[in-house]
């Protein structure tokens, strides 16, 4: 799996609509601003997350996107898939175990393979935009370490 700059930016975005999930919308502007994202490159992504289904928008005055489901909802393994495809280093889980089947010399590399894909699908299905969101909380009130010269 590698996650892409439309995934990358494409998680932020969303986690910034996160953060005020509930309180009110968020413009593309609002969110290009915040994340330091391309707003050209939001709007091809936010497209592709409005026909996923994880956010809808609004027009006018007071508009913008908002998320369709609690930010524990979704899950980071779902939206990647959304905007990057399959989670497998190779193909998909299914072609993986296709090839498992066929090969003759090396099965155990495919194998291997789907392990990999498993242990990724297993943390990102199981970390939702809330756990990211609370978990960003976290690493930036922990104090900094101090320095002692002597």
């Amino acid at each position: 799996m590698k996650l892409t700059k439309r995934g990358e930016y494409g998680l932020k975005a969303l986690l910034a609509l996160a953060l005020t999930y509930n309180q009110r919308t968020l413009s593309l502007r609002e969110i290009s601003e915040q994340e330091e994202l391309p707003v050209k490159f939001l709007e091809q992504i936010m497209m592709v997350f409005k026909r996923a289904g994880f956010v809808e928008s609004t027009k006018g005055k007071h508009g913008g996107y908002v998320l369709t489901r609690p930010p524990q909802n979704i899950t980071v393994g779902e939206v990647i898939r959304a905007v990057d495809g399959p989670l497998a280093p190779i193909a998909n889980a299914r072609e993986i175990e296709r090839r498992i089947q066929k090969e003759e010399r090396h099965p155990g590399l495919y194998s291997a393979l789907l392990d990999v894909r498993n242990a990724i699908s297993e943390i990102l299905d199981h970390k939702s935009l809330a756990d990211i969101c609370t978990r960003s909380l976290e690493l930036r009130s922990k104090p900094e370490k101090q320095m002692y010269y002597i």
